[in-house]
């Protein structure tokens, strides 16, 4: 497969997602090229934002006085954030070619990953929000964000998977389901590592 199938993927589902979709369903990407051609760097962006913002203003997370840390901390958290995408964009994927044989998807895993890749694009893009680190004015940019992935998600998955859209709000809903559960246990896994003294202190 050439570089056609990276030329859709870079930002153009940000402005034609149905037309990104179905040229995927056309496709076969090789899973290993989408991921480290063109995914990996979408999930740098994140963390990279995180570090420079927050080493420049610390996070603002509701206290008079911004939450500052020192920049081994910030690079320990920074890589934590991105391993954490990175694993959550590969699991989510296995999840979704897993769930392809219930209804009666596309099995090619290198397309299940295009489609994960491209579902959170808006995201990394948005991420640029944490280059000033306060709480509320990521939680207005994100969640709006959120909810566009989201209609990516339900958008997708019949088109690129070439399923029905009754099958495919199924499909999306159960992967929305796990994407749910995972973000409830990464905040209740950080939350124990910082008691324990991993990341900012909280005085508990």
């Amino acid at each position: 497969m050439g570089n056609s199938i990276y030329s859709f993927l870079l930002f153009r589902a940000l402005y034609a997602p149905k037309a990104a979709f179905a040229k995927l369903a056309g496709a076969d990407p090789a899973p290993w090229r989408v991921l480290f051609r063109y995914a990996l760097w979408l999930l740098i962006l994140p963390p990279l934002f995180s570090f420079v913002g927050a080493s420049k203003f610390g996070w603002r997370v509701g206290a008079a006085q911004p939450l500052v840390m020192d920049s081994n901390a910030l690079l320990l958290i920074s890589l934590g954030y991105f391993f954490i995408l990175f694993f959550g964009l590969v699991t989510t994927a296995l999840i979704s070619r897993w769930m392809a044989d219930t209804y009666g998807a596309n099995a090619s895993f290198g397309r299940h990953v295009a489609l994960i890749t491209i579902v959170g694009e808006p995201l990394a893009v948005a991420s640029m929000a944490h280059l000033f680190p306060d709480v509320f004015f990521n939680a207005l940019v994100l969640i709006p964000t959120t909810i566009w992935a989201m209609y990516l998600l339900y958008t997708g998955i019949p088109l690129a998977l070439g399923i029905p859209p009754e099958r495919g709000m199924l499909m999306a809903s159960s992967l929305v389901g796990w994407l749910l559960v995972a973000a409830v246990s990464l905040l209740g896994i950080s939350m124990s590592l910082w008691t324990l003294g991993v990341g900012p202190l909280l005085g508990v």
